[in-house]
């Protein structure tokens, strides 16, 4: 018995050492990421923001990109101080006003931004994608106000999902009040299956998005074709500007569906984490892909914009690659 005992303690030293060592790992990864994101997101911001001020106009397809970095900036001080309460105060994770204040920021800025990179895509498609249709035209030739008008759509529909987030809220507080009351076992029980689901049924927020980013990700591939099928039946060069403008909007929108993807699973893991039997190291995870997301997509704007990377080139101690000097970007800067 003594020494099942002390085996018992044995493993349960060994388990603590290592989620130790995991816990550290994480807090090296989430500052490297926090840091790298900054600096990156920053860049953006300082560059357009730069241009803004001495031209004193800005592009609305830089407009969005500078929107974007500075929303992500938010986000990375909201998730870096998440990853500190999971670290250093986990037993107050899921309680009291600080997270509810986190969980409200979290939300706004999240959806806003996610809806930020949906307006990007469409204005890409709307300016390089060509059909004859009436109704794609229509929306052509008012390529900005139909923007402009998704974005404010996008901020009404991120405050209405900030503002579903008093349901969850209101079951909280009825599962911190019945925790007093005895009896109530079964109460308890139906009321957090509720409360976790409702954190898994507010990913449903961010499929509307992508499904916008898709379809114009289609329309630019479909244009492209069409495009490609018209040089090669007049035996002209398929890789003009049209046809490398369509390429380049499709690497972007590509990878802002392929990361999203990613942080769409981040997601899932943080919402259902509740529901596994290691919920502390399903959150880290998800902490980590949600950090990642931030700083490698922003790193993409900079790579596919030709103010931007240009800069960023110059920056540099040493060149380290070689920019084409008719190089452009898809963004209308």
């Amino acid at each position: 018995m003594r020494f099942m005992n002390r085996t018992s303690k044995d493993q349960g030293g060994l388990n603590s050492n290592m989620f130790g060592f995991i816990e550290g790992v994480f807090l090296v990864l989430t500052i490297t990421e926090f840091i790298l994101g900054n600096l990156v997101n920053g860049f953006i911001v300082s560059i357009n923001s730069s241009y803004w001020f001495k031209s004193k106009k800005i592009s609305l397809s830089n407009f969005i990109i500078t929107s974007l970095a500075l929303f992500r900036i938010f986000l990375l001080w909201i998730i870096f101080i998440d990853s500190l309460i999971i670290v250093f105060s986990y037993q107050t994770h899921d309680s009291g006003i600080m997270m509810q204040l986190i969980d409200v920021f979290w939300t706004f800025t999240n959806h806003f931004s996610i809806w930020l990179i949906s307006c990007l895509s469409v204005f890409y498609c709307l300016k390089i994608a060509s059909f004859s249709h009436p109704s794609f035209l229509w929306l052509k030739w008012r390529a900005s106000r139909v923007v402009v008008g998704m974005l404010w759509g996008a901020l009404l529909l991120s405050c209405v999902s900030t503002m579903s987030l008093m349901n969850e809220f209101k079951i909280y507080s009825a599962l911190t009040r019945s925790k007093d009351t005895p009896n109530m076992t079964e109460y308890i029980r139906l009321k957090r299956q509720e409360y976790n689901l409702m954190h898994v049924l507010g990913n449903l927020w961010k499929i509307p998005s992508l499904i916008v980013s898709l379809v114009a990700y289609l329309l630019l591939l479909l244009s492209l074709g069409k495009h490609t099928q018209q040089m090669q039946q007049y035996s002209i060069d398929s890789r003009d500007q049209s046809a490398e403008a369509h390429k380049r909007a499709m690497r972007i929108i590509s990878s802002f569906l392929l990361f999203f993807l990613f942080y769409f699973l981040s997601f899932m893991i943080l919402s259902s984490s509740r529901f596994l039997p290691e919920t502390r190291i399903a959150r880290i995870i998800g902490v980590v892909i949600s950090m990642s997301y931030l700083v490698g997509d922003s790193f993409i704007l900079i790579v596919c914009n030709n103010k931007l990377k240009h800069t960023f080139v110059a920056m540099l101690p040493c060149e380290c690659g070689h920019l084409k000097p008719g190089s452009k970007g898809p963004s209308a800067s």
